[in-house]
């Protein structure tokens, strides 16, 4: 259970520190886009209301949101404390650090902050992603990769 509070605590902390720095210092709220590796990596300001590729966007489902967030935090912190090892508990970790800086976002600007945009081999994407997206994208990946190890390892 320890490593898996300090694991959110540290993706928590690096998805609030990144948003911090890109959204605010680098103001990228105010100038909306910011080459940075043209055409691999720019900063593209895209405040998502709704979920993955801005689905939901139209509707103001802030709270629902919010509170799915919560649970599903909770919920996996639940499954996750018992297990031995460590690599469920930081991939678990990963995803609830996550899931709740999306949900900071939620709460303070009723938006979460999205500004990593990757574009490659004339394909232009148009949709932007950040810290926290990552962190529950590769903790989901290593939590199932995990999860199944250990099962393997049981039997």
């Amino acid at each position: 259970m320890l490593r898996m509070a300090i694991a959110a605590l540290i993706a928590f902390g690096l998805d609030r520190l990144s948003k911090v720095v890109i959204v605010h210092w680098l103001d990228l709220a105010s100038v909306h886009r910011i080459p940075v590796w043209p055409p691999y990596l720019n900063f593209v300001m895209a405040w998502n209301k709704g979920v993955n590729f801005g689905f939901l966007n139209a509707f103001d489902a802030r709270w629902l949101l919010v509170a799915i967030s919560i649970v599903v935090s909770i919920a996996l912190a639940m499954w996750v404390r018992n297990k031995s090892g460590w690599v469920v508990p930081l991939a678990a970790g990963a995803i609830i650090g996550g899931a709740l800086g999306n949900a900071y976002d939620r709460v303070v600007y009723g938006a979460v902050a999205d500004y990593l945009n990757m574009s490659c081999c004339t394909i232009d994407n148009p949709y932007s992603f950040n810290v926290a997206d990552v962190l529950i994208f590769g903790g989901a990946i290593v939590l199932i990769w995990g999860h199944e190890a250990e099962a393997r390892r049981r039997t």
